[in-house]
């Protein structure tokens, strides 16, 4: 089967961990990028995680709504939905973060509403916090958990 990974940057080894088993189960797996390359004004030449770039330079209301680095995280979301469709289905890593287990941030849940409207099997790896106040949306996509167990994906 052809997976698409999907969850917070911070689970990315987790992410790593779970692609190399999926692999070895035969399937065919695709990640999120870690970073992408910022440009000079950012300092350039390196690649950076969106979330720890921002709060390392003033916050997220450092940045205002026409500032370019969201271009670049728009351009991230576009290549990871590109990978949402080419696969036949998602596996969410949702690991405790913050204090909530099993926790899905906004994005992730916006990836969850893609594969959902495509008809793909979505995955998710943990059970999901009640502490989520989408969990009924969650819910309602109706996904399959895996309860940490990878091999349940045919």
């Amino acid at each position: 089967m052809k997976i698409t990974i999907c969850g917070s940057i911070a689970f990315y080894k987790e992410m790593e961990s779970a692609r190399d088993e999926l692999v070895k189960l035969g399937h065919e797996v695709k990640i999120p990028e870690l970073a992408l390359e910022v440009p000079q004004e950012f300092g350039g030449g390196r690649k950076v995680y969106f979330g720890q770039f921002i709060e390392q330079n003033g916050g997220i209301d450092a940045f205002g709504a026409g500032h370019q680095i969201w271009d670049l995280k728009e351009g991230a979301i576009r290549d990871h939905y590109d990978k949402i469709d080419w696969g036949e289905a998602i596996l969410v890593i949702n690991q405790d973060k913050r204090g909530i287990k099993g926790y899905i941030g906004g994005n992730t849940l916006m990836e969850i509403g893609v594969a959902f409207y495509q008809h793909k099997q979505i995955f998710i790896l943990n059970p999901v916090s009640s502490e989520l106040s989408y969990k009924q949306e969650i819910l309602g996509m109706k996904p399959v958990f895996l309860n940490g167990d990878l091999s349940l994906i045919k």
